[in-house]
């Protein structure tokens, strides 16, 4: 039987600042002759009723900021701007965003080129470089999203000035890309704009496409032809299941997301879009934090979950660097992220260069860029790590709330006895000694969970 100890205020607050990585050691836990770790930490605090299931300390621990930022927003300045208000705009996202950054519109031309705009939140008009909201912004790398919240990397006032179809009219930054029906791009441009932008779900836009309405239409054309362009460039596909999870102090919940064609559709515009911007900061000799990508490290051919997932471990990390250079997963020569300055601090780097150029004025050199890019990359880590342990723990919140269920699974990797299981409903992966090949589609009971310890027991049914 587990004794529950008595602690004092004192006791409990160098217990809990351990379990949150504030510090080393703990003298209570080494009293009670318990490991003298966050996890051990973790769940002495549990078991006092200190903290309930539904805390995480991993945002703590990696240092994520998670009070929202509280500095004034400018007002837009006055500044000549193309008007594409006459050409609908659509801001198409998940239900639920709360930061429309970026949306698509299309024009039709001669000689049967089509030019595709991809309008992008005008951030960098709200926050120049090393500007107090720069300098925040750069310290937290991009928004926190967590499963119970989210800690913008901005106010949430500078979200609702800039905002894409949160207004009748907006300013915007736009790509333009002229593309015939092969999805070649005879010209590209970067304009500062002003926007008519209505918003729509994925699911909405996709009743729109199956209805053949426009422009839908014709956008769903250009990201195939883009799709296929890139593919016969070695670009990769790799399709893995998503899913939505939520959480508040009842419980939690986990949604696998739906993959309607429009999601991968705006997916290739934004793709579409990074490539302009880099060709545009290219010819116009303009440093950027370009996205590189090695080649993939071996070919794995197939369409399985197991190949997706081999697939995917072929990958080289992305890095950034001032000058451009190709992103072989992207099958691209040259590409930089431009379609979220509200979230990613990367993007609004990319943003303040562009502008800068269009506004006449220098942009940053490429070394203070450069350092700009290693602070925030090492914080966006950060960032990153605290979303994906905080997605796990309450991935097993859910799990441990129906110990009854049967999940279906399917066996992705083996290393000797020991294989990944990938479960698709939870978009979860799991160890487990199993003598099955990879591709083996197993059905698996979850039990035992252990919430500070991220790990739960799997049987075969």
């Amino acid at each position: 039987m587990t004794v529950t100890p008595e602690l004092t205020p004192a006791q409990r607050t160098e217990v809990e600042l351990l379990a949150r990585g504030k510090q080393e050691k703990s003298r209570t836990l080494r009293d009670l002759k318990l490991p003298e770790t966050p996890e051990a930490a973790h769940a002495l605090l549990l078991r006092l009723g200190v903290w309930t299931e539904a805390h995480t300390p991993y945002a703590d621990r990696l240092q994520a900021a998670l009070s929202p930022v509280a500095l004034p927003v400018p007002a837009f300045p006055h500044e000549a701007r193309l008007d594409l208000t006459h050409l609908p705009g659509f801001a198409i996202d998940d239900e639920g965003n709360r930061d429309p950054d970026d949306a698509v519109a299309v024009e039709a031309l001669a000689g049967g080129l089509t030019r595709l705009w991809v309008h992008v939140a005008d951030v960098s008009a709200l926050v120049p470089p090393d500007s107090p909201l720069d300098q925040e912004a750069r310290a937290r790398g991009a928004t926190l999203y967590l499963p119970d919240r989210t800690v913008g990397m901005l106010p949430d006032a500078l979200v609702e000035q800039a905002g894409l179809g949160l207004h009748d009219v907006t300013p915007a930054l736009s790509v333009s890309l002229d593309l015939d029906a092969e999805g070649n791009a005879e010209a590209v441009d970067v304009q500062l704009t002003r926007v008519r932008v209505q918003r729509l779900t994925y699911s909405q836009a996709q009743a729109q496409l199956d209805a053949g309405q426009e422009p839908f239409v014709t956008l769903a054309r250009l990201a195939r032809a883009s799709r296929q362009l890139r593919e016969s460039e070695g670009a990769l596909s790799i399709d893995l299941p998503e899913v939505r999870v939520k959480a508040d102090e009842h419980g939690a919940s986990v949604t696998p997301l739906p993959k309607p064609e429009m999601r991968q559709v705006v997916q290739e515009c934004m793709t579409l879009a990074g490539w302009g911007a880099a060709i545009f900061a290219d010819d116009n000799e303009i440093p950027l934090p370009f996205a590189t990508q090695d080649h993939p490290t071996r070919e794995v051919r197939g369409d399985t979950l197991s190949a997706q997932w081999a697939r995917r471990k072929t990958l080289a990390r992305t890095r950034f660097q001032p000058s451009p250079g190709p992103h072989h997963g992207m099958g691209l020569d040259l590409y930089a992220q431009v379609t979220s300055p509200m979230r990613r601090y990367l993007d609004l780097v990319v943003h303040q260069q562009l502008r800068a150029f269009l506004a006449g004025g220098e942009p940053m050199p490429g070394k203070v860029m450069a350092s700009h890019i290693a602070q925030a990359q090492l914080n966006a880590d950060g960032t990153r790590q605290a979303e994906r342990l905080s997605r796990r723990h309450h991935t097993l919140r859910f799990v441990a709330a129906q110990p009854d269920r049967v999940w279906d699974a399917v066996v992705v990797d083996r290393r000797g006895p020991q294989a990944t299981l990938l479960i698709p409903d939870l978009a979860f992966d799991v160890p487990m000694s199993t003598p099955a090949a990879p591709g083996t589609a197993l059905r698996v009971q979850l039990t035992d969970v252990n919430l500070p310890a991220l790990s739960v027991r799997v049987r075969a049914v």
